[in-house]
């Protein structure tokens, strides 16, 4: 009998591993075996998707975003020319096949067990990680603890005292790293402010909360196109006497990178790009990137494909576009809307619908940063969706999940 849980626990330890080398002096596995790894985890999770029809009844919308990323896989095996193009199209592919652990995840002794593995061997493990990575991968290494941020008052009391003391490090040693910073100081904030506002026990707040994140992207979106307010030109709003509170040259060198403006050019170029090469609706496949001034003279150059692109961007909703087009970034938003929204409406305990929320934010957030990779980050991400479209979960009381989530620290 296969022993799904441990091939999956197996499959995130080395995820966990791959994340780290982004930012680390030690490579544990080298290009070639780090896709190998990546691809038997498809093809693991391929299987599992057939095997286990009865996780995804109530997850259709799963169906149709995947049907249509296999369609414009088809589509890159026509569009592919180069060596490049050929990589792209396989690392863009394994990075967005990350969505298939939400069909995994579902199971809640999986689920279990894989946090369980993670939390006994990974938080003590990066006492030795510390010393080869850079602050970039603090906040990355740690996602898994942002799932304890939103369920902690149901902690035991040891692990509420870890999840604090690791959060806070990762807010204070990784201040110039934005992404890091806003996740979990977010997660934070959430737990501070909907189990302790009585305001937020209502449901219709809860909804509130949820359609604000969810429209956000598009007013932010509408403001900056008509020039009345660009929310990554956040230094233009910060005044010269707050900057001047940070006592160092690194310190204030830090300010400005949280709030430097790194995207609207970004935005502009893959905007402009889709219009021109009119691929706005269904994308220009894995295999290509976006024109890219920025970039692309000196990529040209360097991978000698005389193609001014830019193949990838660290914003993940404006990768989806360019590979996807408006049909992909339709059917993402319609999972992150249909997550929050069962995880706060069909939902007996109160935690899933915290989680709800804080899918909804991921989704906002997917227009600033959120890389599109395969990493310990993204499969954090799809767990939590995964608990909101589980029936299993979602059927959980208070007491009930409150016992799942001591199974995990026991």
């Amino acid at each position: 009998m296969i022993n799904y849980k441990t091939i999956i626990f197996v499959f995130v330890l080395l995820i966990t591993l791959i994340s780290t080398q982004y930012w680390s002096e030690v490579r544990f596995f080298s290009f070639p075996i780090q896709v190998g790894i990546q691809i038997i985890l498809v093809l693991f999770l391929i299987y599992y998707y057939f095997l286990k029809k009865k996780n995804n009844k109530s997850m259709k919308i799963f169906n149709i975003y995947l049907l249509w990323i296999f369609i414009c896989l088809i589509r890159s095996f026509f569009v592919a020319s180069n060596y490049w193009e050929w990589k792209t199209l396989l690392t863009s592919s394994l990075a967005l096949s990350v969505v298939l652990f939400a069909f995994v995840f579902t199971n809640s002794n999986i689920t279990q067990y894989v946090l369980k593995k993670w939390f006994k061997f990974f938080v003590p493990f990066f006492f030795i990680v510390y010393f080869f990575v850079s602050d970039h991968a603090y906040g990355l290494y740690f996602s898994p603890i942002l799932l304890l941020l939103l369920i902690f008052p149901i902690l035991p009391k040891r692990w509420k005292n870890y999840a604090l003391i690791i959060s806070l490090f990762v807010i204070i040693f990784s201040v110039s790293i934005r992404s890091s910073v806003v996740k979990f100081s977010l997660a934070l904030l959430f737990s501070i402010i909907f189990y302790r506002v009585r305001i937020f026990y209502s449901i219709k707040s809860l909804n509130l909360v949820k359609n604000l994140f969810l429209i956000l992207p598009l007013i932010f979106l509408t403001l900056a196109s008509l020039g009345f307010f660009n929310i990554f030109k956040l230094d233009s709003y910060v005044t010269q006497d707050f900057i001047s509170r940070f006592e160092t040259k690194e310190r204030i060198e830090k300010a400005g990178r949280l709030t430097a403006d790194t995207r609207t050019q970004i935005y502009n170029e893959v905007i402009q790009s889709s219009i021109k090469n009119k691929y706005v609706l269904f994308g220009r496949t894995f295999a290509r990137g976006n024109d890219s001034s920025m970039f692309g003279d000196h990529l040209a150059k360097e991978l000698r494909t005389n193609k001014r692109e830019r193949f990838k961007n660290e914003v993940s909703i404006l990768n989806i576009f360019t590979w996807t087009g408006l049909v992909g970034v339709i059917l993402y938003f319609l999972i992150f809307y249909k997550a929050s929204y069962v995880a706060i409406n069909k939902s007996n305990n109160f935690y899933i619908k915290i989680i709800g929320i804080y899918v909804s934010f991921r989704w906002a957030y997917a227009w600033v940063e959120d890389f599109t990779n395969v990493d310990i980050s993204n499969v954090i991400l799809w767990l939590m969706i995964a608990m909101c479209f589980s029936t299993e979960f979602r059927n959980m009381t208070n007491t009930e999940i409150k016992k799942w989530v001591h199974g995990i620290f026991r």
